[in-house]
């Protein structure tokens, strides 16, 4: 069973910074396909970017350029760095896992909230 433990958010003005961890146990940190979704309020969740074992990475559109995606596969976690935020941006934001090989299993973290003020 893989476990996701997020942290790091907060609030921020917009045009501030912040950063996002997410611990990972349970499995083989290689082995999976590492993502970050949001949800803000009265919305579905949405997709934010993903990052993959070897390092290669997309994202969406809404944050191109303003975050990035990136993995430590020593310390089993992955990290999101927002910059130039927005209070679009708010939401609260989620860890997902998902393995890279058949039978494809899918965990989420609990979620940290991101609040960005104007």
């Amino acid at each position: 069973q893989v476990q996701l433990v997020e942290s790091g958010g907060g609030l921020a003005q917009a045009g501030g910074s912040l950063r996002l961890s997410c611990a990972v146990s349970g499995r083989s940190f290689t082995t999976l396909i590492m993502g970050w979704f949001r949800q803000a309020p009265g919305k579905q969740r949405e997709l934010v970017g993903v990052i993959r074992s070897d390092g290669s990475t997309h994202y969406v559109d809404a944050v191109k350029g303003r975050f990035t995606i990136s993995r430590d596969n020593a310390q089993m976690a992955m990290f999101l760095q927002m910059n130039s935020l927005k209070p679009e941006d708010t939401a609260i934001y989620y860890c997902q896992a998902s393995t890279n090989t058949p039978p494809v299993r899918v965990y989420w973290g609990q979620g940290t909230q991101v609040t960005v003020s104007s």
